[in-house]
């Protein structure tokens, strides 16, 4: 009876599953054209090896699965790996055994993003995780600013040119009067002439009668 107790323990231990998946993150952000590392954590097994193990990664949008990692019996297939992946993930092969899978995504795309699922399967257990990723468009990098001569003058520069306009005004109007104070002068100085030349000559005809 005993026996069969124990027996039954062991079987529903097996059975109930100990192999589990996790994300170390469940959520990422990152921009366009930088590089980004996800992570997954597995239970692993001093008894078993990785050539037994498969992973199979993948992204999962609204449009279409693409197949991001896949590793069959504890080596790469980078032929079964969707073309808007291709070149761009690596991963930490050293890590593996230690139940860390690592991937290392480059060059990030907008359309990268979505959910990432990986399912890892051992000689008899198996199980997922899953995460987010969220790429935002590249920022616009303000341009070098140049001179601009178009560009509205500063409150200085209206300043200055209004003083020099103010003195240009200023010694205009006073050239002007100083013309026009000439011109007084020399009309008074030919009308006194004038007078006297007359009177000149009408005391010389009072002479000569």
């Amino acid at each position: 009876m005993i026996c069969s107790i124990l027996l039954l323990i062991i079987l529903t231990s097996c059975v109930s599953g100990t192999f589990v998946v996790n994300v170390t993150q469940t959520s990422y952000q990152a921009e366009e054209n930088h590089d980004i590392t996800l992570e997954w954590t597995f239970t692993t097994n001093p008894h078993s090896s990785s050539n037994y193990l498969f992973v199979f990664c993948e992204l999962l949008t609204d449009l279409r699965p693409s197949v991001l990692f896949y590793l069959h019996e504890g080596v790469e297939v980078p032929e079964s790996q969707d073309e808007q992946f291709a070149g761009r993930v690596q991963w930490d092969k050293d890590v593996l055994r230690e139940g860390q899978l690592r991937l290392h995504v480059s060059r990030l795309r907008t359309e990268d993003s979505g959910m990432y699922v990986c399912k890892v399967h051992t000689s008899n257990e198996s199980s997922s995780g899953k995460c987010w990723l969220h790429v935002t468009a590249a920022r616009d990098r303000p341009e070098p600013e140049t001179p601009n001569t178009t560009s509205p003058q500063q409150p200085e520069s209206r300043g200055r040119i209004g003083l020099y306009c103010g003195l240009t005004t200023a010694a205009a109007l006073l050239g002007f009067g100083f013309c026009l104070f000439r011109k007084v002068l020399q009309r008074e100085a030919d009308s006194h002439l004038a007078n006297i030349t007359y009177r000149s000559a009408d005391d010389g005809s009072e002479l000569n009668h």
